[in-house]
């Protein structure tokens, strides 16, 4: 039975501030930690026990080596990662409001996961997976773009689900209109898309999420997921929907909390038997639990700083008690 769980993108290092509630300039020191949504995505389900892949290249450099070290010691397997010397590894340095919420600045021009091409995509990387994750910040005008595409025709020969959240990152970007075309082009060729509450409207031109949702059918797409933080998050398919009320707790850091969810969520999918023919018939009951899950992975994630250093593993998530 197909169980792993594969993504392709960036993987980075995020320099988290050592304070919230201030700009770039006021910030005194910044700890470097491994991140990037693909890479987070994977390590959230690893975290719990599944089984994953990244499909991505670093540079052969300290920052590299770093993230290959705290991806396995995360459970992901690393066999699918290319170094190079073309290129430094991508870096994001981050600032914190007081509730959390972050800005970012990229040093990304270009970085070595930009540079991976379609032939390093092999077929036999998606042996024994059930679903290819991908985002937004690698399908630019540059090589990876065609690694994505070649990644999913694989995924879609072979059955599986292909899951995508925008993450949008307005500043990496040359217009915002390319931006929209980008995530448009893959967006028929995805079987669950994820938005936030400020990326409905842009990419869908939708004003409530039940629009959103129903355009987003008429392009292909069977399961969308619609999350509004601390407000909880929704489940939408042609046939139901359902919604979570979100954990209440003291945000630290939100940074990959976003992934974290998809990672959990992913994750619960798989454990229940889901699979690509199934996500558009998928009970209101699934799907809340689905979604509970997800939260709760999130709301003990926000607690601490970092992405995938937050991650709970099962034990945590069993163990933890939320109001």
């Amino acid at each position: 039975m197909a169980n792993i769980l594969a993504a392709i993108g960036e993987a980075l290092i995020d320099f988290i501030p050592d304070r919230s509630g201030c700009e770039f300039d006021e910030v005194g020191a910044f700890a470097p930690k491994v991140g990037g949504a693909p890479a987070n995505v994977c390590a959230a389900f690893s975290r719990l026990g599944g089984q994953s892949r990244l499909l991505t290249q670093l540079g052969d450099d300290p920052f590299g080596h770093r993230i290959m070290h705290r991806l396995e010691d995360a459970g992901v397997d690393t066999g699918c990662i290319s170094l190079t010397g073309e290129a430094n590894t991508a870096l994001a340095f981050v600032s914190l409001a007081e509730n959390g919420d972050r800005t970012f600045s990229f040093y990304r021009k270009p970085s070595a996961d930009m540079l991976y091409i379609a032939d390093s995509v092999k077929e036999e990387y998606f042996d024994g997976v059930f679903c290819l994750h991908f985002c937004s910040v690698s399908i630019g005008d540059f090589p990876m773009k065609d690694a994505h595409r070649r990644a999913i025709d694989i995924m879609k020969r072979r059955g599986g689900i292909v899951s995508f959240d925008p993450n949008l990152r307005f500043n990496l970007w040359d217009s915002r209109e390319a931006l929209k075309t980008a995530v448009r082009e893959f967006i028929p060729l995805s079987d669950i898309v994820k938005l936030s509450e400020d990326e409905l409207g842009f990419i869908t031109g939708c004003d409530t999420p039940e629009k959103g949702a129903e355009w987003l059918f008429e392009q292909g797409v069977k399961l969308m997921l619609y999350t509004l933080g601390s407000k909880g998050a929704y489940a939408f398919t042609p046939n139901t929907m359902a919604f979570s009320q979100a954990y209440k707790v003291k945000a630290v850091d939100t940074t990959g909390a976003g992934d974290g969810f998809t990672g959990a969520f992913l994750y619960k999918l798989n454990e229940l038997g889901a699979h690509v023919d199934s996500l558009g018939c998928l009970s209101t009951e699934t799907l809340a639990e689905c979604l509970d899950f997800s939260n709760r992975f999130c709301a003990v994630s926000v607690t601490k700083k970092g992405a995938i250093a937050s991650y709970p593993d099962a034990e945590e998530m069993r163990e933890i008690k939320l109001i």
